[in-house]
């Protein structure tokens, strides 16, 4: 090889190492630079493996607040009433003269108007129990106060508390316009040397996935007979994923705020109820409801036949499905619709 041509090849090797080279930089400057602009903007490009993803809690029960059940009026005379939207569940039995009565149940909640407040009824005892609940009512049937005492039930009765605790209001009549605070059940507990605190667990089980009834009938209304003069409603919202609920073909709304009322599902249970032979002919009734009951769950739109375990009067109530399996419910409020065993309930 001559001088000349060992030259030329020498040069167009360092040209070749340049121009690598030079490319090599620009593939490297162009991935720094994306780099740079994606932290500046917040982002790790590079490794995610430290980024950490939120985990889904169950919003509707938490915390370590003992329940509070309040007995609600729900005579035509008593609308609107106030709290039901934040309470986690709000149970509706029958009571004398085909009118029904709800229990309303707050966890974590500060609520400056609750009610009306209304007497108790011996078998809303059976849901404040298996809910670890202090129990607030206005008065009480015989039956109540007797099962009250042998229970051992944490009860607040607001006829024998200060009538500060317990205002009447001016907007209804007595004996629809008692109305009650957190703030005063919670300072009455404190007084009574009530336990506050609950390490129990909720009765439903709540899943932060959203719970799709694929397989269910369809449930955009759902009308509740308790009596002929005593009917609920829930019509489907799908933009909210919500029932709005109606009584007597009024809508509801809070006593307090005016918003409607609504819920995220909805429980039936079928319980046979008869009239107490109690010596004073008024009426009231008696529920059997320890044993397996009949229902359904109802969310976004979709209803499934489930059955309604309890065992005993203390014991949690257990909701599975056709197969046995406890059922999955949506976080969100629960309306427990505890009706007549032969109501002509319908869905469409």
């Amino acid at each position: 090889m001559s001088k000349g041509l060992k030259i030329f090849v020498i040069i167009l090797i360092v040209l070749m190492l340049g121009a690598g080279g030079l490319y090599a930089y620009k593939i490297y400057k162009d991935k720094y630079d994306v780099i740079e602009e994606n932290v500046v903007a917040g982002e790790n490009v590079e490794d995610n493996s430290t980024l950490k993803v939120p985990i889904k809690t169950v919003q509707t029960f938490k915390g370590t607040d003992r329940p509070i059940a309040v007995m609600i009026d729900n005579h035509k005379a008593a609308l609107p009433q106030g709290g039901l939207n934040d309470a986690y569940m709000v149970y509706e039995i029958i009571v004398e003269g085909g009118e029904s009565r709800l229990m309303a149940l707050f966890k974590g909640k500060d609520l400056d108007k609750i009610g009306p407040v209304r007497s108790s009824r011996h078998y809303f005892l059976d849901y404040a129990l298996e809910n670890d609940a202090i129990y607030v009512h206005y008065g009480w049937s015989p039956q109540a106060e007797s099962d009250i005492s042998s229970l051992g039930v944490n009860n607040i009765n607001g006829i024998t508390e200060a009538s500060s605790a317990f205002p009447r209001q001016k907007d209804k009549s007595a004996p629809h316009n008692v109305a009650t605070t957190i703030e005063s059940i919670k300072s009455i507990a404190e007084r009574k040397k009530y336990r506050t605190t609950s390490a129990a667990t909720s009765v439903l089980h709540y899943v932060t996935d959203e719970v799709e009834l694929a397989d269910g009938q369809a449930a955009n209304k759902v009308t509740i007979p308790y009596s002929e003069s005593n009917e609920v409603e829930y019509i489907y919202n799908a933009e909210t994923a919500r029932y709005q609920r109606y009584s007597r073909g009024v809508e509801e709304k809070d006593w307090a705020t005016k918003e409607l009322t609504t819920t995220k599902n909805i429980i039936i249970t079928f319980a046979r109820n008869t009239t107490l032979n109690d010596g004073e002919n008024k009426g009231r009734q008696t529920l059997y409801n320890v044993g397996t009951l009949k229902g359904y769950y109802i969310t976004n739109g979709k209803a499934i036949e489930i059955t309604c375990e309890k065992s005993s009067r203390s014991v949690k109530t257990v909701y599975k499905d056709l197969n046995g399996k406890e059922i999955d419910v949506n976080d969100g409020n629960t309306f427990v619709q505890i009706c007549p065993i032969n109501a002509n309930v319908t869905m469409e």
